[in-house]
């Protein structure tokens, strides 16, 4: 999936109502069980990655690295999000797919390859 559709995949699913952002929100989706998948911008701060990657690794999330935090904002139609949280499993699995992301959970290679 290029990265335009991935952007476009994330606001389809944000305007579905299938999308929560910002650190509280999204680390209470994933301790509720209802995220599907959380995706954190690769600009976010070390302790933010590492807070996340642990909680996801926990409570089995896939984890994905998107883009800058200005981007990833944008895609969802607000400023800048350093993390977001799909809570519909079909809107997850398009995005998951997608080319645009890396496995953190998985070890994946930089941004942008996919090494599945």
């Amino acid at each position: 999936m290029k990265p335009n559709k991935f952007l476009s995949m994330l606001g389809l699913a944000k305007r579905a109502g299938k999308v929560v952002s910002g650190e509280f929100m999204t680390e209470k989706a994933v301790k509720t069980g209802k995220a599907f998948l959380v995706i954190v911008a690769e600009d976010a701060s070390e302790n933010t990655k590492k807070n996340f990657r642990d909680m996801c690794s926990w409570y089995k999330v896939p984890l994905r690295t998107g883009p800058d935090r200005e981007t990833l904002g944008h895609a969802i139609g607000q400023e800048m999000r350093v993390s977001v949280a799909v809570t519909d499993e079909n809107f997850a699995a398009a995005i998951t797919g997608s080319e645009m992301t890396k496995d953190e959970n998985k070890g994946g290679s930089e941004y942008g390859d996919r090494t599945e």
